[in-house]
């Protein structure tokens, strides 16, 4: 076991910096984007109309953020794995979800004033690093069936 930690030394120290990295968005993130809807999603926002957004400016925070988490997720996933085929899959899965999810954030924010829940929960998939955390896993059993 710990011949095989010391033989992975260098991918274990590249992922721990790659987490450090998603850390550091989340510790900086009313510095580096602009998000209204975190000052009103900390708030009692069950019950508050949403606030007044600059939809361009907003577009443009969460475009960046979830570029930075998709890229920094895609290196994760080339570090553990070392394969383009899933790295290509993930990059195009990260393609289809930032299509649907930034579509459904617009439609929700526009065109359902009572659907803050919803709204909620389909920012949490574009702000956080939520994909990397179920694909690590699919891929390392997909990875290990294919060994039998």
């Amino acid at each position: 076991m710990l011949n095989k930690i010391q033989g992975h030394k260098s991918k274990i120290m590249i992922a721990i910096f790659i987490v450090l990295c998603f850390v550091l968005i989340r510790s900086f993130e009313n510095q580096l984007f602009y998000d209204p809807l975190l000052i009103y999603f900390n708030a009692d926002f069950k019950s508050l109309p949403f606030p007044e957004i600059d939809s361009f400016k907003l577009f443009l925070g969460l475009l960046l953020r979830y570029s930075l988490n998709s890229v920094l997720s895609l290196l994760l996933i080339y570090v553990l794995f070392k394969d383009m085929d899933i790295l290509k899959f993930s990059s195009l899965m990260y393609l289809f979800f930032f299509l649907v999810l930034f579509g459904m954030f617009f439609i929700i924010l526009n065109f359902f004033p009572d659907g803050n829940w919803l709204l909620f929960y389909v920012r949490r998939f574009i702000i956080q690093p939520i994909f990397v955390l179920l694909f690590i896993p699919a891929f390392y059993y997909q990875m290990q069936n294919l060994k039998k």
